[in-house]
């Protein structure tokens, strides 16, 4: 990735107040510049719709645009990449499917799952948590906390693993200088703006944390 857009990630997601797209435009406007549309179970006819308005959303802003899980789809609407889970298509068929110069995510739970990317076709980052439990999520696997992502990045750093690994999983604004700390490569977040009184100066307040950090 040639930019750090990476170090700062948006995930959609909805409330009563706001729809996916306007999830998207907010967390743009308070200064993030990746965006991960996920909008689970949702009508595909809808999701395709919604990605190309958000596609258009970012390309105006200059950010990254990833889907998550459909590969095809972000082939279609042209995004920069794609996120996949655990379930999801295997990395090495996404690549062939989305070329060389595509972004491609794979989501981590430990340290075993990431060196068992390392062995195969390896991704662009690991989005890597939970790093506590998260309503945002189903099927949640167990949470890290600190002890855990500290653990899985000196582990890497013994490896000489190299991959981007950025924190997912229920992270407030409090978190965020730990998880740096631990020496995390990037935030991704959901829930904590978009429920947030304001949104787009919750975002701008945790882009400052992430942004301003010297690590």
């Amino acid at each position: 990735m040639s930019n750090d857009n990476h170090r700062l990630q948006f995930i959609t997601h909805s409330n009563d107040r706001y729809t996916y797209l306007d999830s998207a435009r907010l967390a743009l406007e308070g200064g993030c510049r990746w965006i991960q549309l996920r909008m689970k179970g949702a009508d595909a006819a809808v999701f395709e719709s919604t990605a190309l308005e958000v596609r258009a959303m970012c390309r105006s802003y200059g950010a990254t645009f990833i889907i998550d899980d459909d590969v095809l789809l972000a082939t279609r609407v042209g995004a920069d990449g794609v996120h996949l889970g655990k379930e999801d298509m295997p990395v090495a068929e996404a690549r062939k499917l989305l070329g060389r110069d595509a972004i491609i995510g794979a989501t981590v739970n430990s340290f075993d799952d990431i060196m068992t990317h390392i062995r195969g076709c390896q991704p662009d980052y690991f989005g890597c948590g939970p790093f506590r439990f998260t309503a945002t999520k189903q099927r949640l696997a167990p949470t890290l906390g600190i002890e855990g992502y500290t653990e899985i990045m000196r582990r890497m750093r013994s490896e000489d693993i190299t991959i981007p690994l950025v924190a997912i999983g229920g992270i407030v604004k409090s978190d965020i200088p730990q998880l740096l700390r631990c020496g995390v490569d990037g935030i991704a977040l959901s829930g904590a703006v978009l429920n947030a009184d304001d949104p787009i100066t919750e975002m701008r307040d945790m882009a400052s944390i992430i942004y301003d950090n010297n690590q």
